[in-house]
Formats: C-alpha cells, structure tokens, sequence
C-alpha cells in the first residue's frame, strides 16, 4: 500500500513521433492518434488528463499544412484534447475522450465544403483491445480455484480420516480470542471433549488478505492503472491496503495486551517488548528495504528516512503506549451504568483524548502553518496543477516539513510526479501523515476493544462495526462533498488526509464485520488461502519486497502490448508468496519479533 510502488514507463503522454508513415509498436495502456492537418496553416495541439485537477494544457505536437503527427497517447484516463490555429491564435475544436488500449485513432481537421470554418472530423483506424478479457479470465480462473477449495475438502471429509485434509478443514471454533497461540487439529484431539476459546480467524484472514492484495499490487497489478495508487486526490485499490494494515495492527494490540494482562505480564516487561518490536522493524525499513541498484541493499545514497515499516512500527509504539498505560481496563457487560451503551468509549477516554489531540495538531499544522511561496492550507499536488500557480509546493504543510528534516533522503518518485509533471520530492510515509496513521491505528483499537467488551455476544458485535462504518462514513462524505477534489478535505492517500482516514475507517469496519460473519460467527469459512500469509505477514512482507525482482516471482515480460501477461506474472508472483506460506503454516514456522 503501498509498498514497493512500480514506476511505471509513462502515466500520460509518452512519445512524440515524427511526421513518418511508420507506425510503434503499442504497448499497455497506449493508443496511437493521428492529427491529419489539410488546412494551409500550422496547427498545435495540446492535452490534458481529466485526473489533472485544474492542470495547464501540456503541448502535444505541431502539425504542418498538409501534413500529419502521429503520438502515443495513454489510455488510462480520459483526455481533453484542444487544437489551435498557430498563426492566428485561435480555438479550432476541442473534445474530450477515452482512448483505448492499443488502438489508433485519427482526427482529420480540415475546412468542409458547406463553410468557411475550420472543424475535426474523428475516425477509428484499428479496433483496440478488450483490456477487461485478461481480468474476467483471471476472475473466473480463481473462482474455479476458490469452488475447488469449498467442494474438494467436503468431499475428503466424508471419504477420508487424513490428517492432511483435517489440517485444512480446521474450522472457526477451534481458535482462541488472544490470536497469541496457533493451535492445530492434532492438538484438538489432545484435549478431546475440552472447550477451547475461540481464536478469531478474521483477524488473521482480514491481515492476510490486506497482505495478498499489497503483494499483488507491488508485483504491478497486471499494469492496471486501478490496482496502483492515484496521481494525487481519489481511491484505488493500492490505496486500501495499507490503512487496511494499520488497522490490524491495532486492533491485534489490544487483544494481545489483554493475553498478557491474564498472564500478569509487568508495565517494564510491556514496554521492553514494544520497544524491541519497533525498533526491528524500524532498522527493517532502513536497511533491508532500502536497496539501490548501484550500491545493494544497504545503500546509503539512495537511503529513504521515512517508509511503510518505519511508518508501521512508530504506529506500533504509540498504540502500545496508549494500551500499556491507559488501556489495562475491562468490565464486565453485567455491569449497569448510564453510559452502558458507550463504554467501549468512555472507559478508555485518556486515549481518546490523546487522539483528539493528535488530530487537532494535524489539523492545525495542515491548515494554519505559513509555507513560503505556498498559499496557507494548500493541500494540491503542485506542478502543473491548480493553473500552475504554485509548482513547487507538492503537499504544503506535509511536503515542506518533509523536506525540512530528511532533504533529499525521501520517496523519489511520488505518484503525482508523471502527471502533475512536479519536481519536488515528496514521501508519502511523511511526518505529518504518521499522525493520521496513529488515529487509524486507534480505529482498529476501537475494534478490538468492540471484541472484548461484547465477546460472546455476535450480534451486538457486528451491530456495533457496522454502526462505526456508517458514523465513519458519513463524515467522510461530508469532509469530501462526495466528490474527488472539490470537498473540503480531499481523499488522499498520499497525504493521509483526514477524509482518507475516515473512508478507509469506514471500509475496515465493514470489511471485518462481513469476514467475522462469516468466520468467527457462522463457521462458513476457515479463512483459506489468507490465513496463511496473516499468520507470517513480516516473513511475506519482507521477502515479496526483496526478491520481487528475480524468477520466479518476475521475469523479463516478452508480450507487452496487452495484459495478459503481466497480469500472469502478477498472480504467480502472489500465489507463490500464499504456497510459501501454506507450506510454512504447514512445517509450524512463524516469523514473530
């Protein structure tokens, strides 16, 4: 989520060719157009992508008298085109279009017959690709997969005794609440007639899950633009998986300080085991993760300061010191008081003071700290954007900070670099985004705190995520009028906006509720394939970003003008990473720290 972002060749316009007959070859996500000029004077054309908010018109090409241009065009978004008159400075059409994969287009300009008015007359020279087959063939594939998983293990059950076959049909019951033990069928056996408390299987599978989408979108999606992350402003499915961890991760804080508060575990034993935990995966992100391809993997001129583990485990350390200092509490639901009905809330209120803090200062910092040269709560992508008028203030307040403490050790290639043509760098694990980070922490805490207090009672469970989805909801919808960049606070990911906060608070809430449902509470499911890589998600994480690049998770693609192939590519690589898991699961092997 982010994760590993792939740099992409082109994200807008690529390459301008010469007034020769001679055709490219196309590759993902390009069209070629044509501009036919058969009027006596020059004609320029430019563009711009309608995910550009307010963005300049960029020159495309000029085209002499009676000659033609041909370029290659993206795809991904739709394009306004507009066409002038060189000499006389003049608008002759413009219009707005989706182009698509692989096609080429022309656009004839020329004086009809019945006036004296120049106009452009569009035709379409080859029929482009179908660039949803690769994905309907990859969705019915795993739905195959997935029904074979379902109706092979019924049918093992009732032929077959194997140990084998009972390992994968484990079923929700045989869990415990702390997710702190891994427990096994054999073990089941062991206790023969003995209740177990149940291990909420939906944690480990919402984990694996957001960790099998981040792998797949780090391995590039199948070079789908919706499977990266957005320019600047708007929602991808890149743009769900990291909150989506965030989340997790505190949620699992509070259940596992609840294990270690029944084991009687000291404040300095916590805060010794917080503190390991962070620091591994601080030095994680520093070293192992900041490779460079002149250097290897402990470069220090391509080091980056902040990142997604860096970011992860400071998330981490701050939830665990709200847990270990103002969270060692629980009451029981027989107990009556006027704030009953709220006391998942009430009773932890020193956390949400401190957050309600945090985000006061977020919000402050954001809105009312003076940037130079950049108008006071500037929240746009800088560049090209908003007319131009302010290029070198990419993230206001988040981005100046940024480049204040860290330099030039940050994220090289933010996401809004290729079309808002920026030059500054900009990281999106910045400083100002890891307070938004802590507060979507502590929305997983509220959910964990939602299992504790009503664990037993389902009902009131999914009530109570559901009703937090919609309270959530509702204020991202008003923080953003519904809209992509005309709210008050966009959606963005790259900021970790408050909006953003709320909507993926929103979508994590419901997405646990519907797993719980179908797990921990009605058995349907025992989590399969993504309980695996949930259960080692340090392990997939790291492994996946380092060895991404070499067979077989990659190879050198041959056929680059569809999907197809990178899609193959990107799949193989995620269910590699989901069998090593299984296979690790299998032999008992977690990596913990």
């Amino acid at each position: 989520m982010e994760p590993g972002r792939l740099l992409h060749t082109s994200l807008t316009l690529l390459i301008l060719l010469t007034c020769s007959h001679a055709e490219p070859d196309l590759r993902v996500d390009q069209a070629l157009l044509t501009i036919q000029n058969q009027l006596t004077q020059n004609v320029q054309v430019f563009y711009t992508s309608d995910y550009c908010y307010k963005c300049v018109y960029q020159h495309l090409t000029t085209v002499k008298p009676n000659n033609n241009a041909s370029v290659v065009i993206s795809t991904k978004f739709t394009l306004h085109i507009r066409v002038e008159s060189q000499d006389r400075n003049t608008t002759i059409c413009r219009w707005s279009q989706t182009y698509e994969e692989n096609g080429r287009y022309s656009v004839w300009i020329r004086i009809p017959k019945s006036t004296t008015n120049p106009s452009c007359t569009h035709t379409v020279d080859q029929t482009p690709n179908n660039v949803s087959l690769p994905l309907l063939a990859a969705a019915l594939s795993l739905a195959l997969i997935a029904v074979s998983f379902v109706v092979v293990p019924i049918i093992y059950r009732k032929r077959s005794t194997s140990k084998f076959m009972r390992t994968i049909c484990c079923q929700a019951p045989r869990y415990s609440l702390d997710n702190d033990t891994t427990p096994t069928c054999e073990e089941e056996e062991e206790i023969s007639g003995k209740q177990r408390p149940k291990r909420l299987l939906s944690l480990d599978t919402f984990r694996g899950f957001a960790l099998t989408v981040m792998v797949f979108v780090n391995y590039g999606g199948g070079g789908y633009w919706f499977f990266q992350h957005a320019p600047w402003n708007g929602l991808t499915v890149a743009d769900l998986v990291m909150p989506w961890f965030v989340f997790i991760i505190g949620t699992s804080v509070v259940l596992a300080f609840r294990s270690m508060q029944r084991r009687r575990v000291r404040r300095l034993q916590l805060l010794r085991k917080i503190t390991w935990r962070t620091g591994v995966l601080l030095m994680l992100g520093f070293c192992f993760l900041n490779y460079s391809p002149r250097d290897g993997p402990l470069s220090w001129s391509w080091l980056r300061i902040p990142g997604v583990l860096q970011r992860l485990g400071f998330t981490y350390f701050i939830l665990s010191l709200l847990q270990t200092f103002w969270g060692q509490k629980e009451i029981s639901l027989t107990e009556h008081h006027w704030w009953s009905s709220v006391q998942d809330v009430v009773v932890y209120w020193p956390q949400w003071l401190i957050i309600i803090l945090l985000e006061t200062l977020w919000l402050c910092v954001t809105f009312l700290m003076p940037v130079p040269d950049c108008p006071t709560g500037y929240l746009g992508a800088g560049g090209i954007g908003d007319h131009g008028l302010y290029p070198n203030c990419t993230g206001g307040a988040a981005g100046y900070i940024d480049r204040w403490m860290f330099g030039d050790n940050m994220y090289r290639y933010p996401t809004c670099k290729e079309m808002y043509q920026t030059t500054q760098p900009f990281d999106p694990e910045g400083v100002l985004g890891t307070v938004n980070s802590i507060v979507m922490g502590f929305l997983g805490m509220q959910a964990g705190k939602i299992l504790l207090f009503y664990r037993g009672a389902d009902v009131h469970i999914l009530c109570r995520f559901l009703l937090w989805a919609v309270i959530l909801g509702i204020s991202a919808a008003i923080l953003t009028k519904c809209t992509r960049d005309e709210g008050f606070i966009p959606v963005n990911k790259n900021l970790w906006s408050l909006s953003y906060v709320t909507c993926m608070g929103c979508f994590s809430f419901l997405l646990l509720a519907g797993i719980y449902l179908v797990t921990d509470m009605k058995g349907w499911w025992a989590g399969q394939p993504f309980l695996y890589p949930g259960m080692n998600s340090i392990l997939v994480y790291v492994g996946h970003s380092l060895l991404g690049f070499y067979f077989p998770f990659s190879w050198m693609m041959r056929f680059q003008e569809s999907h197809w192939e990178w899609l193959f590519q990107s799949l193989c690589g995620t269910a590699l990473w989901l069998l090593i898991s299984y296979l690790l699961y299998r032999k008992k092997f977690f990596l913990k720290i």
